[in-house]
């Protein structure tokens, strides 16, 4: 059994990392007081066409160097390790042969996200390996999901420190930025500056590296 009692789980294709990311993980270690977060770039995104611009390499390590935000935060590459596709089911399995038992992994990710549940592989058995912590995003309020999601409204609270004895949806309004890896890569392009927009390490990767510019330094 691992010693840490609470972790939490933010994953991500990370094409950069970026403030809204890392305020979504500290709202959740607010919220659910986590002794931990992994910050966990995805290898290879099942659900989007274009695969990403950067190389694992780059992503890891914007992302180690955004964890430097929060003690409690550090990057994992426990999805980039794996081939194929990453499955949030499969990563959870992972997690769970590493000693850590359902009740102390606390999966965050988006309001936006998670209103797409029923279409992730393994639903609805993997809301059972796990907590599931839902934070809002600008104009997505995670209240609304109970109307939206109404087969999964019972499983719905509204997250706090004292943690249900089930794996549960524990859903957290708080404001993040409205911000997006895109608008962020557009304007890496451009050569527009990212203050703001990015931990001030990984706008400095990003511009050592050349990254999203078309002409990227290996």
């Amino acid at each position: 059994m691992t010693s840490v009692a609470r972790l939490g789980v933010l994953g991500g294709t990370f094409d950069p990392i970026h403030v809204g990311h890392v305020a979504a993980a500290a709202a959740a270690r607010r919220a659910l007081a986590l002794d931990r977060i992994l910050l966990m770039p995805t290898h290879v995104p099942p659900h989007r066409a274009v695969q990403p611009q950067a190389s694992p390499f780059h992503r890891f390590t914007m992302t180690a160097l955004a964890a430097e935000a929060d003690p409690a935060f550090a990057a994992s590459d426990l999805e980039l390790q794996a081939p194929g596709p990453t499955y949030t089911s499969t990563t959870l399995a992972r997690l769970a042969g590493s000693g850590y038992s359902p009740l102390q992994i606390f999966f965050i990710t988006g309001a936006d996200a998670f209103a797409e549940i029923e279409t992730w592989r393994d639903y609805p058995a993997l809301l059972d390996r796990g907590h599931f912590v839902v934070i809002s995003r600008p104009g997505r309020a995670v209240a609304a999901l109970r109307s939206e999601l109404p087969v999964l409204a019972s499983r719905m609270i509204d997250a706090g420190t004292v943690v249900p004895s089930v794996p549960s949806i524990l859903l957290v309004d708080a404001p993040t930025p409205d911000v997006s890896s895109t608008a962020i890569r557009r304007r890496a392009c451009e050569g527009a500056g990212l203050d703001g927009l990015v931990p001030p390490a990984v706008a400095a990767h990003i511009h050592r590296y050349r990254l999203y510019s078309g002409r990227s330094v290996a």
